[in-house]
């Protein structure tokens, strides 16, 4: 029998009310205030379930694991928005001021763990499960259940019930079977995470590190047929993304920027630029992340100006 782990996180009942109720949505951010150490407990694609605060206590949604990080506030929000479970950023930052037991200071960006969820469903009151009779009640933030164990195999198996009702479910798996990862899809959010990752928090030319001013940028634009993938996307600072739309700048077949001779014909200016022609990029050491030739080769054949 195949074995995989659930991981039943505690949450608060506002956090699940708001997702709940959101008409799309395909992923979500469930944040713990604290960023000091990241979450190793689950690999991806084994469940992540939400369980309401005492006195409620019930298993009540959950999602597909896709990866952890430590994050700031503010690239969570950029990254996630609405999926962090708060109307607005402010609002989320008040919460985690609150579970942090001081006063929100505006200057401070917090630190905050992340664990990224795809596919999350959402399950109705009159059909929550009950946790099981293993589940201590001095647990603070969760735990694990293997479906090698007989708590673990029941909690999976009423899952797949309580999913496999829903008129749209998101986790195409049947009702009856042994338990298997889930493949993970990913949305905007964790890509942009993933290419943070995958680059190391480095711009791919510069190795800026301001998180803020860094965007995971699509080489071929997924308007134009480029896909959310890994093998699409670069780490790059603000301005040097917004010169590879525009198709003043590209990157040649073996790795190294260009900067065609249009940005100075058109601006007359651009030597900052201009003095990283022909530079290394730093790519990530996985081959799967890196640029695909593809992508590559459609970037200097219809975007790049020359």
């Amino acid at each position: 029998m195949n074995a995989v782990n659930l991981y039943v996180g505690i949450t608060d009942y506002d956090w699940f009310r708001f997702l709940s109720v959101l008409e799309t949505i395909d992923e979500v951010n469930f944040w713990q205030p604290g960023g000091r150490t990241n979450f190793r407990v689950l690999q991806p694609g084994e469940l992540f379930l939400f369980k309401l605060h005492a006195p409620r206590n019930f298993i009540v949604g959950g999602g597909v694991f896709a990866r952890a990080a430590i994050l700031p506030t503010s690239l969570a929000w950029e990254a996630f928005g609405k999926a962090n479970g708060a109307a607005s950023l402010p609002e989320m930052r008040k919460r985690i001021a609150y579970y942090r037991h001081q006063t929100d200071d505006p200057r401070e960006d917090y630190m905050i763990g992340c664990r990224i969820l795809t596919q999350p469903f959402f399950i109705q009151e009159k059909d929550w499960i009950p946790i099981p009779a293993s589940w201590s009640p001095h647990i603070q933030q969760g735990r694990t259940y293997s479906t090698a164990e007989r708590d673990g195999r029941h909690l999976w198996d009423l899952l797949m019930e309580r999913v496999s009702e829903q008129p749209k479910a998101p986790i195409a798996m049947p009702r009856y079977g042994e338990p298997m990862l889930i493949h993970p899809r990913l949305g905007q959010g964790a890509f942009r995470v993933s290419v943070t990752d995958a680059y190391q928090r480095r711009c791919a030319v510069t190795g800026e590190r301001t998180l803020p001013i860094l965007d995971a940028a699509h080489i071929r634009p997924y308007a134009e047929g480029g896909a959310h993938e890994l093998a699409n996307r670069l780490l790059l600072r603000t301005d040097i993304h917004r010169l590879l739309d525009l198709g003043y700048v590209t990157i040649s077949r073996d790795g190294h920027f260009e900067v065609g001779r249009r940005l100075n014909e058109h601006f007359e200016n651009g030597r900052h630029y201009y003095a990283m022609h022909g530079q290394t990029l730093s790519l990530p050491k996985n081959l799967d992340q890196c640029p695909s030739r593809e992508v590559i080769e459609w970037h200097q054949t219809q975007r790049f100006l020359g």
